[in-house]
């Protein structure tokens, strides 16, 4: 069972936010979480911005001393390899082009988001600097739960953030070390624990793949269970790790995951995780429900990519929020009740 996608789509291009500095250019606005506030739909915005480079020079924006400073590298400088948009290889290490930060967008209607001129979230932290992405936002007892990518030299680790009014916020720090990704906390307690979905990285043995994890008070993780492996010669044979924030359904907690081909086409597909012990799985789609098609999708700062940080339940209608092509917000909706009835048991 596959989706319908916006006909507004994209929802929201890089020329619809602001950049941060003058002389920067925001070239990305993807992979946002997203949230019911009051009357409004929340969508928080992984934006990237670089510092405008030329022929000659390329430009890099990096936290230093708590402050964005720009560096500055030769293109004749033949120890460097420029080869790639997304980063620079140095002598010292891999340098990103881009640095991120999280900003909101609002909506009444959830297609038509106006972004705030200002981000939300910034770089302020030596664990952060390389920037802040892909940020999952989970609703327990009113208060927002931020879990995002905090990127820097030493590695990719797992952060948290709070905020109750979508006006200040409260960073709480890491919550999984590196290399981690894809973390996404459940908005309820099972058995009095919180829960959350994460994927590490390993280096020697395994591949990418889904875990879970329990805490008894969100920053403390332990209790480790491995979910689910990539699968050979599948649309999720590459990597996979956690999409949306799950949904609590009838039958169990319905997630939306992100798996990607060696290649690297990034689709999304979706499972079903037993209601009182979701390391337990009790179904999963053997086909994507989205895979890179439309234009938006298939062009862009990296091509061939679906994937979402967010969902939005509206009785049986899932609104899925996702990032195409590491560039533009798009959107589609689907049915839970069929999406259910179309995974796998076993």
């Amino acid at each position: 069972m596959k989706v319908v996608r916006f006909p507004q789509n994209p929802l929201i291009t890089p020329a619809d936010v602001p950049p941060t500095r003058p002389e920067f250019e925001v070239v990305c606005v993807f992979n946002a979480g997203v949230a019911r506030y009051k009357d409004e739909i929340i969508m928080l915005l992984r934006v990237a911005e670089w510092a405008r480079s030329d022929e000659r020079v390329a430009r890099v924006p990096v936290l230093e001393a708590g402050e964005i400073c720009v560096k500055e590298f030769s293109k004749e400088d033949r120890s460097m390899d420029f080869r790639d948009p997304r980063a620079i290889v140095t002598p010292k290490g891999v340098m990103l082009t881009s640095i991120s930060h999280l900003r909101v967008a609002r909506s009444k209607d959830g297609i038509n988001f106006t972004v705030d001129s200002k981000p939300a979230l910034v770089p302020d932290r030596p664990s952060e600097a390389y920037g802040l992405e892909d940020p999952r936002v989970t609703e327990i007892d009113g208060t927002y739960y931020i879990a995002y990518k905090s990127v820097a030299p030493n590695g990719i680790c797992v952060s948290l953030a709070t905020t109750t009014d979508w006006q200040t916020y409260e960073k709480k720090g890491i919550i999984f070390a590196p290399e981690n990704l894809d973390v996404a906390i459940f908005p309820e307690k099972v058995d009095g624990r919180y829960v959350a979905l994460h994927r590490p990285v390993p280096r020697m043995f395994g591949a990418p793949n889904m875990w879970v994890a329990y805490s008894p008070d969100l920053m403390s993780w332990g209790e480790h269970y491995f979910l689910m492996g990539i699968r050979e010669d599948a649309w999720d044979s590459g990597r996979i790790g956690a999409g949306a924030v799950p949904i609590k359904t009838e039958r169990g907690w319905l997630e939306i995951y992100h798996g990607a081909t060696p290649d690297n086409y990034y689709h999304l597909g979706a499972l079903l995780l037993a209601p009182d012990e979701p390391h337990e799985i009790i179904a999963r789609g053997a086909e994507p429900i989205l895979s890179p098609e439309e234009p938006y999708e298939k062009e862009g700062f990296v091509p061939n990519v679906c994937f979402t940080c967010g969902a939005i339940q509206e009785d049986d209608r899932l609104l899925i929020y996702y990032g195409g092509a590491d560039t533009v917000m798009a959107g589609c909706e689907i049915s839970i009740s069929g999406l259910l009835d179309s995974l796998v048991i076993g």
